[in-house]
């Protein structure tokens, strides 16, 4: 009986990381679009992805609201390169994340559903369900405003976008994708 009660225990320590955990869904504004064919090679190109549940399309505003299949690990770089492919490029990406107690702060890292997050300009605070991120990295974000968020950290992996010796989370030395965030 003892037995089965630690298991259970064990379980529920490690149900919330594995469920709720994740990215759930983005909005990802693009440049360059001129008509609705431009919207729909977006469309068609985010939807061949198949972490993508559906999207919905503001024409007037250039967004796509993209909502992700349950569980599914999300790799934001895939997104950009969907778009980039169709013609196009990304000029925000915001998604939307359930956190399960992060403590996040400037220069934090925390891995999320195996995605590598590191904050920028944040002040510390613990993070607990929907929380909206917003993705920094050069390429998500026009360039000026890249440059503005540079100046909030020293460390290498800003420049990169691969994880270096200044990551914390970065225990096997790996040079593993790391997305730069802040929240808006």
């Amino acid at each position: 009986m003892k037995t089965i009660k630690k298991i259970i225990v064990i379980a529920l320590l490690y149900f919330p990381v594995n469920v709720f955990s994740q990215i759930k869904s983005a909005e990802l504004t693009a440049a360059g679009l001129t008509c609705s064919m431009c919207s729909k090679a977006i469309y068609t190109a985010l939807m061949k992805l198949p972490i993508v549940e559906k999207i919905d399309v503001d024409l007037n505003k250039s967004v796509f609201l993209i909502q992700f299949k349950k569980d599914a690990h999300v790799e934001l770089d895939d997104l950009k390169k969907k778009v980039e492919g169709a013609g196009f490029s990304v000029v925000s990406l915001k998604v939307k994340a359930q956190f399960n107690d992060a403590e996040v702060f400037t220069d934090a890292h925390i891995k999320l559903n195996g995605t590598n997050l590191h904050f920028l300009n944040v002040d510390k605070q613990k993070l607990n369900g929907e929380v909206n991120i917003t993705i920094v990295d050069k390429g998500f974000i026009p360039d000026k405003m890249n440059a503005k968020y540079g100046k909030y950290t020293t460390m290498e992996c800003f420049k990169t976008g691969k994880m270096a010796a200044c990551c914390s989370i970065n225990k096997e030395g790996k040079a593993e994708r790391i997305y730069h965030v802040t929240i808006i």
